[in-house]
């Protein structure tokens, strides 16, 4: 049963668990893994493989199985995704920075250049389930980025890769698939293996040790996030149907048993009847043992005085999907400040925004929604400064940067804008 309680300003409302602190013997285990592969290279890739996943064969897609799994791919669910992709490029194109040019006087020219990455890496969860949404929402927003090869990495359970993860690759723009998966896979997109490529940047989620894996490798290579276990917070008022906000809450607690489902709303009698729906829908789930573990560990019904408490919980808690199933959502929309992606009325339910929409569903979790952001067609392109002065330029500007150089006690820099006087 899940927990109702009135707010309590004095206590605050840190109500999703935070778990973030890092495993030592995980990040020992995995730590070796990566020196190996560095090392070792395939070798150790297949030996990797082979041990965590019972299999080590060929680890490179051919274009013809590619061709001939993705074929396979439901009707139906093609043309679904083929929607979405659509979706997910014009969101994420209009994300992108343009480079500038201002000309100043005496000839100084300054400038951002914009540049795709050359290419990227991304990590595709594998084996017993197929997450085709992961492979659109990393490798689309690379694609519109302009970069020129997006190579993806999944674990086939023996051997084989799932129509729909295939058919959704071809999609979204993938140049090259490996068939491999965990913290080796990892190593061999940060390092490069003899098969492998080295890329520039990792996105994708994983499991602790693909997320561990990312964060070790994080300087060799750029990444996205360190993502923790799923969140949403529910922000409603007497207006909200029960048995629709008990479906959002589930949609997030059916991911893992460490995920957080929160509602905080200003009706105590929708308090109760969410309660009560949450339990009615459990017994029909075919995840129900894992979603009834998350909202009986870490779910919550707050009932606050006002909106404005809500508001306040919300930017505090910075969850990772945030609904606003309030009658006038956007009123709201102004003060909330911390939150991966935002959710406007009772007809968008978060699973839109997993899909279909268009905006990501890489989300920040665990409260890192104070600083950070989703992953954006922005975090496939690097921005370059360029600066031009001429003769007369440095000229009038050379004392002043020469005497700044020499406030810091660096010689040599003055030196080499009084050299050219």
């Amino acid at each position: 049963m899940i927990t109702i309680e009135k707010y309590d300003k004095k206590r605050g409302a840190n109500v999703f668990i935070r778990r973030m602190n890092a495993d030592p013997r995980v990040t020992a285990s995995v730590a070796a893994i990566v020196e190996d592969v560095k090392e070792r290279g395939d070798e150790a890739v297949r030996e990797y493989s082979l041990k965590f996943d019972g299999w080590a064969g060929e680890m490179p897609v051919s274009e013809s199985e590619w061709a001939e799994g993705a074929a396979k791919c439901d009707a139906f669910l093609l043309q679904v995704m083929k929607e979405a992709a659509q979706n997910i490029a014009d969101f994420h194109r209009r994300q992108i920075p343009q480079g500038f040019e201002v000309e100043k006087e005496n000839g100084v020219i300054l400038g951002q250049k914009v540049t795709p990455l050359e290419r990227v890496g991304i990590y595709v969860p594998g084996g017993t389930a197929a997450y085709p949404s992961t492979v659109l929402m990393n490798a689309v927003p690379a694609s519109v980025a302009g970069v020129k090869e997006i190579i993806m990495v999944t674990p086939a359970k023996e051997g084989r890769i799932k129509p729909e993860i295939l058919a959704a690759a071809k999609i979204a723009g993938v140049t090259k698939i490996f068939k491999v998966g965990g913290a080796q896979a990892i190593a061999a997109l940060a390092y490069g293996t003899q098969t492998t490529p080295a890329v520039d940047k990792i996105t994708g989620p994983g499991n602790i040790y693909v997320a561990t894996a990312k964060k070790l490798v994080y300087g060799q290579v750029d990444i996205d996030m360190i993502a923790g276990p799923s969140e949403i917070l529910v922000i409603a008022d007497e207006s909200a149907d029960a048995e629709r906000a008990a479906a959002d809450m589930l949609s997030q607690a059916e991911h893992d048993v460490l995920a957080s489902a929160v509602m905080v709303t200003t009706s105590a009698r929708l308090a109760e009847l969410v309660a009560a729906e949450i339990e009615r829908q459990l017994t029909d789930l075919p995840r129900r043992e894992i979603a009834q573990r998350s909202i009986e560990d870490n779910g919550r019904v707050i009932v606050t005085e006002s909106l404005d408490d809500a508001v306040e919980i919300a930017n505090a808690l910075a969850p990772e999907h945030l609904e606003v199933y309030t009658s006038d959502p956007f009123a709201l929309l102004p003060r909330l400040v911390n939150a991966g992606s935002i959710f406007l009325g009772g007809y968008t339910p978060e699973p839109v925004g997993d899909y279909f929409a268009g905006p990501n569903h890489t989300l920040p979790t665990s409260g890192t929604a104070r600083f950070s952001s989703p992953l954006s067609g922005a975090d496939f392109v690097k921005r370059s400064s360029y600066i031009h002065y001429t003769k007369e330029a440095l000229k009038e500007a050379g004392e002043k940067i020469a005497a700044f150089a020499e406030s810091e006690g660096l010689q040599a820099h003055a030196n080499a804008v009084r050299i050219r006087r």
